[in-house]
This record gives C-alpha cells, sequence and structure tokens, in this order.
C-alpha cells in the first residue's frame, strides 16, 4: 500500500504529542489501523530519531547530566524498585537506553574518578549484571528493554534483520541466475566500499 505526503504527516504529527515508547505504539497502530505494524515501526522510528538529533546536545551539558544523575539518586532513594530513570527519560523526551548511559558514566566517573571508556559502558549497557550498583543495574536494564529505537536490544533485532534481508537477497540472485560479488569477497579484493552484494554484470530494470 502506497503512503501518500499527507498519510505521512499525519501520522508523524499524531507522534509528537505521545512518548516514545511500546505502548505507543500500540495507540499508533489503533489510531491507524490501515497501515501496516511495519509501516508504522518505520516512522516511528524515523520521527523520533529526528527529535533525539535535535535535542542531543541539551541533554549533555554538563549541568543537564548532574540534574539527571542527582534526580536519579534522590528518586532511588525513596523508592528503589520504582522505574526511575525510565520515567526520568520519558518526563524530558530522550531516548531511555541514551538516558541510562548518561547516569551510568556519570556513576562510574564518580566510582572511579576518570572517564569510563566507551567499552566499558557498552559492556555494560549489553549486560547490565557488570554493573557495580544491583539499583543501577535494574535501572539500565529497565531502560534498554523498554526503549523502541535505541540500545542493545534494539542493535540485535536491527542486526537479525540486516542479516534476514542479506539471506533473501542472495537467495533471489541465484535464483535469477545473477553473478555478484558478495561483501566478503569485495573486503578480500581491497575495495573501499563493501555492501552487502555488487553485481558482475549491470542489469536493466523495468518498473510499472
Amino acid at each position: 500500500m502506497k503512503l501518500s505526503k499527507a498519510q505521512y504527516d499525519e501520522i508523524a504529527q499524531f507522534l509528537g504529542h505521545v512518548q516514545p515508547t511500546r505502548q505507543s505504539l500500540r495507540k499508533l497502530k489503533e489510531r491507524f489501523p490501515s497501515q501496516s505494524q511495519s509501516t508504522l515501526l518505520s516512522i516511528f522510528s524515523q520521527e523520533y530519531q529526528k527529535q533525539i538529533k535535535r535535542t542531543h546536545a541539551k541533554h549533555h551539558t554538563a549541568e543537564a547530566i548532574e540534574t539527571y544523575y542527582q534526580r536519579y539518586l534522590s528518586g532511588v532513594m525513596q523508592n528503589a524498585a520504582a522505574p526511575v530513570l525510565l520515567e526520568l527519560a520519558n518526563e524530558v523526551d530522550f531516548a531511555p537506553s541514551l538516558m541510562a548511559r548518561i547516569v551510568l558514566e556519570r556513576f562510574l566517573q564518580e566510582q572511579e574518578g576518570t572517564i569510563p571508556s566507551k567499552i566499558l559502558i557498552n559492556s555494560m549497557l549489553r549486560d547490565p549484571s557488570q554493573i557495580p550498583d544491583g539499583v543501577l543495574a535494574n535501572q539500565v536494564y529497565q531502560c534498554t528493554v523498554n526503549d523502541c529505537c535505541y540500545g542493545p536490544l534494539v542493535d540485535c533485532i536491527k542486526h537479525a534483520i540486516g542479516h534476514e534481508h542479506e539471506v533473501l537477497l542472495r537467495e533471489m540472485l541465484l535464483k535469477k541466475n545473477l553473478s555478484f560479488l558478495a561483501e566478503e569477497q569485495l573486503r578480500a579484493k581491497g575495495y573501499d566500499k563493501t555492501p552487502d552484494f555488487i553485481l558482475e554484470v549491470p542489469v536493466d530494470l523495468v518498473l510499472d
């Protein structure tokens, strides 16, 4: 089903009034039942990422980072079981996984006295059990599993989908008896850019 610009704009406008959560995805499907789930998810992700890029800088000022960290500490002191980081991220319209990253980095900096490496941060986000504070580990976990567009869980899903499409494309090329070079072959030949496949012989496509 072809999506018109007016339909896209209507969906995008609706997204401007909801939180970036899985619950909002359900609301989106209820509001636009004629659109497929994959279409709505794609628009949801695209519009949400645009918003995050526009506001990314303001969430990473020294003042903002300290404010978020102190609010986290105050929140878990009152109720350690409450989803403090997740609610904070939703309140300030920021991706939960990115909020978790900010607070985790600030926590480790306070603990170690130095800025933690990106490798360490990424490892702890992928496996929160590595975080040396059980409460923060649980808070980070809640953020990553409830983030629809960012974080290690989303990265795994995107990687799996990308691999599935690569397999389907390979099967299609083989079925059509088209000669091609795969990514690993291009890399072995020293190509700077290595897409999944390159046709060895160009073909004409006739689109209806």
